[in-house]
């Protein structure tokens, strides 16, 4: 587990700062975002330290963070709350805005078959790239079809599926379609059928959606 720690008061002071304004981290402590997928699986929007100490009383033992290794002070916070509170923070790096790639797909395959749970999913906002994850735990660990995953991906968690983030809810939408079809495993869709360079083509989304995603709600 990563050691980084706010060395001073001086420090922690601007690391709450970078959090809290920098971040919108002012935001999350008004609305968590925070969900029970199952009995291993929860996710969220990005954790303060003291959800961690509250999230380490539910019994999670490890968090993995889709915004990967940032080095600001939401980073530094929440990696020193994970080690203060004996939870193994894991970097992960996942995109909201283009087609899974396939080695993430891998990754996260085998992530999923190595973590010790109950596990928390975060990204900034929780709504897109921990929809992603936790449809893509669902369709790899979790063997659910990709109806019941595709629900991960829904308003209810705050995801916009007409910003550009909809080119996930395409991702499984179209391996839902050649489900159907053939009942192709999800592995083997990955590898031998997906192609995320023409899905990323195919995808359109609106405008003006974008905008309110991108310029107003300032999601990654």
């Amino acid at each position: 587990m990563k050691k980084k720690t706010v060395k001073n008061n001086f420090n922690r002071f601007f690391a709450w700062f970078d959090m809290l304004i920098k971040d919108h981290g002012f935001l999350r402590l008004c609305y968590n975002n925070f969900h029970k997928i199952d009995d291993n699986v929860y996710r969220s929007n990005m954790p303060t330290p003291l959800r961690i100490k509250k999230y380490s009383k539910l019994g999670i033992k490890t968090i993995i963070n889709l915004r990967g290794i940032r080095k600001d002070g939401g980073w530094l916070l929440e990696n020193e709350a994970c080690n203060k509170y004996n939870i193994k923070l894991i970097d992960f790096r996942a995109r909201s805005r283009a087609a899974p790639e396939k080695e993430m797909i891998f990754k996260a395959e085998k992530l999923f078959k190595t973590i010790e749970y109950p596990v928390l999913i975060h990204c900034k906002s929780g709504a897109d790239r921990a929809g992603i994850m936790c449809s893509l735990y669902m369709l790899t660990h979790g063997k659910k079809n990709p109806t019941i995953a595709k629900k991960q991906l829904s308003w209810k968690f705050l995801h916009i599926k007409w910003a550009k983030p909809g080119v996930l809810d395409a991702f499984v939408e179209e391996y839902s379609l050649d489900y159907k079809k053939t009942m192709i495993k999800f592995m083997d869709w990955v590898e031998k059928e997906y192609d995320p360079i023409k899905l990323e083509n195919n995808f359109r989304s609106i405008w003006w959606v974008n905008r309110l995603v991108d310029d107003i709600l300032k999601r990654e």
